[in-house]
């Protein structure tokens, strides 16, 4: 099966994104790994777990991830070669070298060998034949403390995706120049019309491939995914998808209620850990640092409002001229002894939001 897999992503390379296409530094927050090490270790990771991988890196992640974390070692592994020549060239052109591209199946013990400190596998295991082996192989190329962010199809989001699948395939639709065919005959509101506007990838053929002609996905509920993860002994941090709450226990009782209800259910992101120690907060003895990710542009000659799109799952602040004034103090770290009440209070908001980091 991962031979098929191979062979679709080397025909489709996914994401196509222009390779023009860029991020700010502070888009990508959510990716360093001393923002994430901190906020579910209290530490900041040792010497031994600098390292991240992108477990399924596809034609894309590799360049946003190394524009997160300058000079931490990035491996993007992948089955397609095609997928791995893309994402080097994107990431090359925007003046990013410091990434090692391996092509390699997860399944393979000798591939991307751990351990590491952060791992991103998004939308990956539920293309494999058995995705609790892929999380297993996941679990275990993580460093002690090590974090790992999972995205999975949810059973809700891709219903009406996955009933357009079930019937291409019985109707012996796999390539593309059928699939398009059909939907050129399509009349409005369609089933299949509907199916494409559903997996919010109808903007090209690769986007349309990869929902509708992929060899192989699952999807799953919240009590199937929690049960595959307690299949291991990684432990649940944070959902980060659109609403989530920030206890775990919490959001799958909110997913479940909406499950339940036939409400809507975006796709599952989740946070896990390989024995985390948990985050210290406002300790006492914490120190409270800004995210690298944002150093620049908290910057004094910043003129507008930084807006800064969310990535786990709750809103974030925008930075007006005062916010981004009060943020540049934690360049540098500041013990939370030295704190006021009021900035105590005020840097709650920026501990949520991932933006200044807490640490002993």
């Amino acid at each position: 099966m991962n031979d098929q897999v191979r062979l679709h992503y080397e025909t489709w390379v996914y994401p196509r994104y222009p390779l023009a296409a860029s991020v700010r530094r502070s888009d990508t927050y959510a990716l360093n790994l001393d923002a994430l090490y901190a906020r579910f270790n209290g530490t900041l990771p040792p010497a031994a777990a600098r390292r991240i991988l992108l477990a399924g890196c596809g034609s894309f992640s590799p360049y946003p991830t190394a524009v997160a974390n300058p000079g931490v070692p990035v491996t993007a592994l992948d089955l397609s070669a095609a997928n791995l020549r893309r994402a080097r060239l994107h990431a090359w052109m925007h003046g990013r070298f410091g990434i090692s591209f391996e092509q390699g199946d997860l399944m393979d013990p000798a591939a991307a060998q751990g351990g590491y400190g952060f791992i991103d596998s998004f939308g990956v295991i539920h293309h494999l034949a058995d995705p609790l082996e892929g999380l297993r192989a996941l679990e275990r190329r993580l460093a002690p403390g090590g974090i790992l962010r999972l995205m999975v199809y949810s059973r809700g989001a891709r219903r009406v995706v996955e009933s357009a699948r079930r019937a291409l395939r019985l109707a012996g639709v796999r390539d593309m120049a059928r699939l398009k065919a059909l939907l050129r005959r399509s009349p409005p509101g369609s089933r299949l019309g509907h199916a494409v506007e559903a997996s919010g990838e109808g903007g090209g053929d690769a986007g349309l491939a990869d929902a509708l002609l992929h060899p192989r996905a699952c999807a799953y509920g919240i009590d199937g995914l929690m049960a595959m993860v307690g299949e291991t002994g990684l432990v649940p941090l944070r959902f980060a998808h659109s609403r989530a709450l920030a206890e775990p226990a919490a959001e799958v009782a909110r997913l479940r209620g909406l499950e339940q209800a036939g409400g809507p259910v975006p796709n599952f992101v989740l946070y896990l850990g390989r024995d985390p120690r948990g985050g210290c907060g406002l300790a006492p003895d914490a120190l409270l640092m800004l995210n690298p990710a944002l150093r620049h542009d908290v910057g004094a000659l910043r003129l507008a409002p930084l807006a800064v799109p969310p990535r786990l799952g709750i809103e974030n602040p925008v930075l007006g001229f005062a916010d981004r004034r009060f943020l540049r103090r934690f360049r540098t770290p500041v013990p939370v002894s030295a704190l006021t009440p009021a900035d105590r209070e005020r840097v709650g908001a920026f501990l949520d939001a991932l933006f200044v980091i807490p640490f002993r």
